[in-house]
């Protein structure tokens, strides 16, 4: 323990003050200093009432908000959902229509194409087939019985057509056109895919 060496001078004389030996615990607050103690209870029992107030109140708030978090996740996941499909359909499609296009062209190729359109046209018996200039010839050069296909009483014609894309082909008949190119197949097909 440090020993002062100079002595305390205070601006007023001190007024019941009691010395106490530091090994006396018996010896009883003054009168004053249990109102004070008191008082200091009552504050202290004040206080934790008003902080577990505080905190419960502050409880219900974290929840309240963790419930609108959790809510606005339910929410939200439908549509995240939502949006995925629809760009994984839309990749889907772009990288068909990738593939599909570097696909080289047939006459077996040539030829579904033709026969699909034509079933759409059964009992008609006059029709214009069209056809890419390089796929009629390519039909041409193979010999494809396509060309020569048919009962005598219907009355057909191939045409070459510029407007016709590779590997598809245009059916024209008194009743209207069916449209087989490949771009309007997949223009067809995406827009079902993305309804």
């Amino acid at each position: 323990m440090n020993s002062w060496s100079d002595n305390l001078t205070l601006p007023n004389p001190l007024r019941g003050v009691v010395l106490l030996d530091r090994d006396d615990e018996s010896a009883a607050p003054a009168a004053g200093e249990e109102e004070l103690l008191a008082s200091y209870r009552r504050g202290r029992d004040d206080a934790e009432k008003e902080l577990g107030r505080q905190l419960l109140q502050q409880r219900a708030e974290v929840h309240e908000v963790m419930r609108g978090v959790l809510e606005s996740l339910r929410n939200s996941v439908p549509q995240i959902m939502r949006d995925t499909e629809s760009a994984l359909i839309a990749l889907s499609l772009s990288v068909a229509q990738k593939i599909v296009a570097e696909i080289p062209i047939s006459t077996a190729m040539v030829e579904a194409a033709v026969r699909d359109a034509l079933a759409q046209i059964e009992g008609t018996a006059q029709f214009t087939v069209r056809l890419h200039p390089a796929d009629l010839e390519l039909l041409q050069k193979s010999g494809s019985p396509l060309l020569a296909a048919g009962d005598g009483a219907k009355e057909f014609r191939f045409m070459s057509s510029p407007e016709v894309t590779r590997g598809g082909c245009l059916v024209q008949t008194h009743f209207g056109t069916v449209d087989a190119r490949r771009e309007t197949k997949f223009d067809l097909l995406q827009r079902t895919m993305l309804a």
